[in-house]
């Protein structure tokens, strides 16, 4: 069955199949789910080839192909929207969730869904006041960031050698900075190439400061830039919308070559003046903060030498009038040498008078000397030192002897005492000292069981004895006299 088949002949108006009570339903013809999509989404593009929708963007993503994906709402209703990578690119406007855009395209279906849906072809904001919004949005988010904050900004090279121009190469903006420099102060200018307009506008000019900033500062044909301009004549708001984008602003305040934004006139502003380093009410007078005039920082180093030529002449006429009232104040060579010459002369004559003063009074003291060692006078001291020797060993020997004879007494008397608190002399008196087998004395009849062997030390000396009998000493003894308590009987 063909597509474009028209529909049969007693078919419902409104396209719905007839009740099977019907007696024209056997008439009804039979479509494929498939057939009825394919039929269906070619009746809406053929009635909206061409539709404007305004809408708020919600739930958008960009998919990894490269496709967009949203919905546009209003207070009401939904209508789902794609935007193909191609399409995209072209966009004049960075969709965002939230902002209000007027989309133009076409109406399609997509079948594997029985969903309708728009293809977006172009997109632009709403109105002025949704643009506003949207760059004051931006703006605060950008500013939280840090990127506008005034300890950014780094002050702008004084006499720049290379100056990077970032603009459209036809426009009259780089004729006018080009202009601008050559009447103040040629210099060598580089200049990237961008679009300042529409699609890929915003792309174009954060690669061209990336690239500037990306040339190394030796060593390279192409040189490093000390100074970049980006720069763009007036326009309306829409126009302007490239240095509204986020892209540009990073770039900008990433920048490490200091940078001066000159985009429109000087009652334009747009975001990218707030993460420059400086920025210029127009092209033009970019120019002139780039470089100074050169005619006038002539003349201001002309003045300079001038006045260091004067001062180095003054200073010079007053150092020779210094020197001059220096000299006069001092004598001349020959005088000086006069002075010298009698100083010498002065000085030689009171030496040669103090050395032969000198001399007399060391030889009056070498008479003295020699009359003091006359033999005779030498002998009688001799006899005299020999005599105080004689007398001084003789009382020395009388201390010795007597020093001794108390040493001998002192070590006399400990030696008696000694003597006499001997146990020895117990012994001479009939006493025994009994040792036990350990070498120990034995202090009482306890220690000396029977066969134990002990030493018995006598006056006249040692014996060897063996303890016998019964510990208990015995009452009396018949005929004998009785022995004294404690003692044993040991043979």
């Amino acid at each position: 069955m063909s597509d474009s088949s028209p529909l049969p002949a007693g078919a419902p108006a409104t396209g719905q199949p007839a009740s099977p009570a019907s007696p024209a339903a056997s008439n009804v013809p039979e479509y494929s789910v498939t057939e009825l999509s394919l039929r269906l989404k070619r009746s809406i593009e053929e009635t909206f080839g061409w539709v404007r929708v305004r809408g708020e963007i919600s739930g958008f993503k960009r998919a990894a192909s490269g496709h967009l994906y949203f919905s546009l709402k209003d207070a009401d209703s939904v209508l789902d929207a794609v935007c193909w990578k191609g399409s995209a690119a072209r966009l004049g406007v960075k969709p965002e969730d939230g902002m209000e855009v007027v989309c133009s395209g076409k109406l399609t279906s997509y079948p594997g869904r029985s969903k309708y849906q728009m293809v977006v072809e172009r997109m632009e904001l709403a109105g002025l006041g949704a643009l506003m919004a949207l760059l004051e949005q931006r703006k605060q988010k950008l500013a939280g960031e840090g990127l506008f904050a005034a300890e950014r900004k780094r002050p702008l090279p004084y006499l720049p050698r290379v100056i990077g121009v970032v603009t459209s190469p036809t426009g009259a903006v780089i004729r006018d900075i080009l202009h601008r420099l050559a009447d103040r102060f040629p210099t060598h200018v580089l200049v990237w190439p961008v679009l300042v307009q529409g699609e890929g506008a915003a792309e174009q000019v954060a690669r061209a400061i990336r690239g500037f900033n990306a040339l190394p500062s030796e060593g390279s044909a192409v040189p490093r830039p000390d100074l970049l301009i980006v720069a763009r004549g007036g326009g309306s708001l829409e126009d302007l919308m490239a240095f509204n984008e986020e892209v540009v602003v990073r770039a900008a305040a990433a920048s490490d070559i200091p940078l001066i934004s000159a985009v429109g006139h000087e009652t334009d502003t747009t975001l990218i003046d707030f993460a420059s380093d400086r920025r210029a009410p127009t092209p033009t007078a970019a120019a002139e903060m780039a470089v100074p005039v050169r005619l006038d920082l002539v003349a201001t180093v002309t003045g300079y030498d001038e006045r260091m030529r004067r001062g180095i002449t003054r200073m010079a006429r007053e150092k020779r009038q210094h020197l001059d009232g220096l000299g006069r104040g001092l004598r001349g060579p020959r005088e000086q040498l006069d002075m010298a010459r009698q100083r010498f002369d002065d000085l030689s004559e009171r030496l040669r008078m103090g050395l032969k003063v000198g001399l007399q009074v060391q030889r009056g003291k070498l008479a003295t000397g020699v009359a003091k060692l006359r033999p005779a006078l030498l002998r009688r001291e001799v006899v005299e030192y020999r005599r105080r020797l004689n007398e001084t060993t003789l009382r020395l020997q009388r201390a010795m002897r007597q020093r001794q004879a108390d040493a001998a007494q002192r070590l006399l008397q400990p030696s008696k005492l000694l003597e006499s608190l001997s146990y020895r002399n117990v012994l001479s008196r009939g006493f025994a000292v009994v040792y036990g087998a350990d070498g120990h004395a034995l202090k009482s009849a306890a220690g000396m069981a029977p066969g134990v062997a002990v030493m018995i030390e006598m006056q006249d000396g040692r014996r060897q004895a063996r303890i016998e009998g019964s510990s208990a000493a015995p009452a009396r003894r018949g005929t004998g006299a009785a022995k004294p308590p404690g003692q044993e009987e040991l043979f």
